[in-house]
């Protein structure tokens, strides 16, 4: 049973946790928005409202596979208790902040996986990562964006093809319209993979103070308010990300924004329904990156895209750094 000491704690670390959800919204609304807001079909104070309700209502729509995923195959549930998830959460906070005020897309995700990691190996070593699940998971960081990037790419020559014989007028209008559903579809995925890793967070959390008895699940309030603390951070705009992915990257019309949307929805549709835990930006950017480059190459601002990549790579290291300096700084504290 909880003491009345840890009772408080345990509610101010879903609090953290939320807070993080939250941000993650607020970082990650570029995902959703950025393509039909740069082809000007939605205003973004639209574009966001749009998003939002396609976030909130995604866990009728899917599992909850990445939740487990998270709770139970990033690091051994045995090592979790409230110092490890409160340095996992200081790390993941402090990387989504450093990156939203520098308008670099980077991944929420990993930034929440790196705060595991490095909390849990500052309390238990190496032996705390569960390595089937890991691994699983950093060979998502490749293939989400390499996925998203070659579907985007073949729905854009598909797309050119069945309308070879169309006027650009009759094409541009028709993906305006199409372009409603592709972003419904992308925000629905978002909010089903993204949501999903903090539920799992709040429900290991949960599991490792006995709340939950002997068997692991996500309680059906922990999934609400998971989902209402995202469509809440996307509702408030992530307004200088938006403009990197897209305005910098790349120019796009209703078409373009049509493919990068659908090739990056069914990344997530698929990555989800497997448990697995992917970065919504990871995935988005290769599919804006493939529909420009589909174009021809130099219509991709490769420098830009660079300058991307190198914040994925550092994303998962950089949060478990700040993990451990937080986990071992609250060790000294105690």
């Amino acid at each position: 049973m909880q003491t009345a000491l840890g009772l408080p704690v345990l509610t101010g670390l879903i609090a953290v946790a939320l807070l993080f959800d939250f941000l993650n919204g607020l970082h990650d609304a570029a995902n959703s928005i950025a393509t039909i807001v740069s082809t000007r079909v939605l205003r973004p104070q639209y574009a966001v409202l749009w998003a939002a309700f396609f976030n909130f209502v995604a866990f009728l729509v899917f599992g909850l596979n990445v939740a487990h995923t998270i709770g139970t195959g990033i690091i051994d549930p045995s090592v979790i208790d409230t110092q490890v998830i409160f340095a996992a959460m200081v790390g993941a906070i402090v990387w989504n902040i450093v990156t939203w005020a520098l308008g670099i897309p980077s991944s929420s995700s990993h930034a929440l996986i790196g705060g595991l990691v490095g909390g849990g190996m500052a309390k238990a070593g190496i032996s705390a990562a569960v390595w089937s699940g890991l691994s699983k998971t950093l060979a998502a960081i490749v293939l989400s964006p390499v996925i998203g990037f070659a579907l985007a790419m073949f729905l854009v020559a598909g797309v050119s093809w069945v309308s070879v014989r169309s006027t650009p007028f009759t094409v541009d209008r028709a993906f305006r319209v199409l372009q409603f559903a592709s972003a419904s579809l992308y925000s629905l995925g978002h909010g089903g993979n993204d949501a999903q890793k903090t539920m799992g967070i709040i429900a290991v959390l949960l599991f490792s103070q006995g709340k939950l008895g002997a068997e692991f699940y996500v309680p059906f309030w922990v999934v609400l308010a998971c989902q209402a603390s995202m469509a809440l951070g996307t509702l408030m705009g992530g307004w200088r990300i938006v403009r990197t992915m897209g305005l910098r990257l790349t120019k796009l019309t209703p078409m373009q924004g049509f493919c990068a949307e659908t090739g990056g929805a069914i990344t997530l549709f698929m990555a989800t329904a497997l448990g697995v835990p992917v970065s919504t930006t990871h995935t988005i950017t290769g599919a804006i990156v493939g529909v420009g480059a589909a174009r021809r190459a130099s219509a991709v601002r490769w420098n830009v895209a660079s300058s991307i990549v190198y914040a994925w790579v550092i994303t998962i290291p950089a949060a478990a750094l700040v993990a451990a300096v937080t986990y071992w700084a609250v060790s000294l504290l105690r």
